[in-house]
């Protein structure tokens, strides 16, 4: 059966395939629809995990348990994963172990733009590249029989083009692999150094092995065109040098990219005049080839930074541009991010913004966007969780450079505090700075597409779960019970309020704001009919309401206007108005 798949749900597929029983992952774009979408197939248990590191532990269980076991995350998740990942290349696997590396060239959705191709060569495991959704589900079952054949994990990466455009695959049927017997072996599964001494050795010479099958599989291929341009590439990088090319050049296409294949590389070279290496972000065919000796242009002419596309390698090759078959005499209007209209985490910021001396260390989430104007908060952003310890690197730096005028307010999300914002708070109380921690509490992991965490009350397979609840959790870690405020952040005055107090203190103290995020689907529901309209003869247009920085809210022609499609009724700028001229109605 031929169907249309995106490449993730193609990963999915081709892990169902194999005979997946286990998937564990934390959701991150571009990977996130791979365990959505295995998590709807009969045999499979998926979870969403707190964090990577959790979810690469709990396949690297599974896999040593005999089951074959997939974790999935964006590419600077396996910075997260990584403890667990550089071990298991050393313990080796039971059941087959892959974790696939979703990378994101062009930073659509992500702080930096690393390529983990060279987590392959640091951690010494395999590495797999597709190149379109086909491929996805081939090369992932490949990578089972791979994992267990040669006693590796099997990092497979993606990239955002490939999981996220879609082309015909062929169904296959479920290969009922089973679970694998356990037999406890302390020399092959506990890494104490004498056992990883001798583990190191078997990991050298299994990647020998693996290089000698590079030059054999199906996964790496020679496609002989016109002999003048030889073009070595991987990944989404070969269907845009095929769309620029097509039978005009020839191609050593690489879909097994470590060890690389040095004798096909080598074989390659020798039949074509001119050799190039196509490939995203870093130059790493690039520089295997040249240290191999052999003559090619990469860098030299394709940019390193961002994604490519087919214009780009044309223009790069062929100094050609490609003229385009339409012109359009509009242009469509740039859409900065902004926090949405209702979002809860408006009122917080917006209480904060009063505050002109405190620094805010942001994290990642639609939190983030409180960096936005006019509500312009968030200072620092560096990954997952470091808000809070940021935030505590921040104050210790103020108090030694005798800034006593400023206070740090640090800014989490409920998913965010659960992946890894505990320990920074745990940080702040045992060595007792005082910080004030902000876990805005919005009932899902949202900028992802709402996916449940340990607090929704459901798991990914829609099971009825504990909520974990935050309040609980933040007084286990030992801050004070008359330093916790727990507040409806629509609610202006109380949180405005909270915010004062926390600014006042002088201990680690926390703000948890709770109100769902506005776009879930029973929030609009509930919400539905419920706005506020501008009473125009009330109106002084003093444009305060603008400064909670909702879209919702429109200033033209010397008017102020909500415009209704929008808005929620959350009344933030309602409580802003000092006129009553904001109103709300469908209650």
């Amino acid at each position: 059966m031929k169907v249309i798949m995106s490449g993730n749900e193609a990963i999915a597929r081709g892990a169902y395939e194999a005979g997946v029983t286990l998937a564990s992952a934390y959701p991150g774009t571009p990977s996130t629809e791979i365990l959505e979408n295995l998590a709807k197939y009969e045999g499979v248990y998926a979870e969403w995990a707190p964090n990577e590191k959790v979810a690469l532990e709990v396949a690297s269980g599974a896999s040593i348990g005999g089951a074959r076991s997939l974790s999935t995350m964006k590419h600077v998740g396996l910075n997260v994963a990584a403890d667990p990942l550089f071990t298991m290349a050393y313990e080796g696997v039971n059941g087959g172990l892959v974790v696939v590396t979703a990378d994101d060239p062009g930073m659509h959705s992500s702080q930096n733009e690393q390529d983990n191709r060279y987590y392959a060569i640091h951690a010494k495991v395999a590495l797999i590249e597709p190149s379109d959704s086909k491929e996805c589900i081939e090369y992932m079952k490949e990578a089972y029989k791979l994992s267990e054949e040669y006693d590796t994990v099997v990092l497979f990466r993606s990239t955002t083009r490939v999981s996220h455009s879609k082309s015909v695959v062929e169904l296959g049927e479920r290969e009922e692999v089973g679970v694998k017997t356990y037999e406890k072996n302390i020399k092959k599964y506990v890494m104490i150094p004498a056992h990883s001494k001798a583990k190191h050795y078997e990991v050298e010479e299994r990647l020998e092995r693996l290089r000698q099958y590079s030059n054999k599989t199906f996964l790496n291929r020679i496609e002989m065109g016109d002999t003048k341009i030889g073009i070595i590439t991987s990944g989404i990088s070969y269907q845009y040098a095929k769309e620029v090319f097509g039978d005009k050049a020839s191609y050593l296409k690489i879909g097994f990219s470590y060890p690389l294949p040095d004798e096909m590389i080598r074989d390659f070279a020798k039949k074509v005049e001119k050799l190039y290496i196509i490939e995203e972000n870093d130059p790493y065919i690039e520089s295997y080839v040249k240290a191999m000796g052999i003559p090619c242009t990469g860098k030299e002419v394709i940019p390193i930074c961002e994604e490519l596309n087919p214009d780009i390698i044309r223009k790069a090759i062929l100094g050609e541009e490609n003229e385009s078959f339409y012109e359009v005499d509009v242009k469509a209007p740039s859409r900065p991010p902004v926090l949405c209209p209702g979002c809860p985490h408006r009122g917080i910021f917006y209480a904060v913004s009063k505050y002109k001396d405190v620094i805010a260390t942001g994290d990642i989430g639609c939190y983030t966007l409180g960096m936005v104007a006019p509500l312009s908060v968030t200072d620092t952003v560096i990954c997952m969780g470091a808000s809070i310890s940021g935030g505590l690197g921040m104050e210790k730096a103020n108090e030694i450079a005798g800034r006593k005028d400023k206070k740090v307010f640090a800014f989490i999300g409920d998913s965010t505090f659960f992946h890894s914002g505990v320990t920074g708070l745990m940080n702040s109380v045992y060595n007792n700075i005082p910080i004030v921690t902000c876990i805005l509490d919005n009932r899902i992991t949202a900028m992802t597409g709402h996916q449940e965490n340990p607090g929704t009350g459901k798991t990914l397979q829609g099971k009825v779960a504990p909520i974990i609840d935050l309040e609980k959790v933040v007084l286990a870690v030992g801050i004070k019970e008359e330093n916790i405020r727990v507040v409806d952040p629509y609610h202006l005055e109380s949180t405005m309020e909270a915010v004062r107090e926390a600014h006042d203190s002088k201990e680690p103290f926390v703000i948890i704001t709770k109100q769902p995020c506005a776009l879930k689907k029973d929030i609009i529901k509930a919400r539905a009919g419920l706005k506020c309209v501008i009473n125009q003869d009330k109106c002084k247009k003093c444009k305060m309401c603008l400064k909670t920085g909702c879209p919702a809210l429109q200033y033209k022609d010397g008017v102020v206007s909500i415009d209704k499609n929008m808005c929620n009724g959350c009344e933030i700028c309602k409580q802003v108005c000092k006129f009553d001229a904001i109103e709300k109605v469908g209650e």
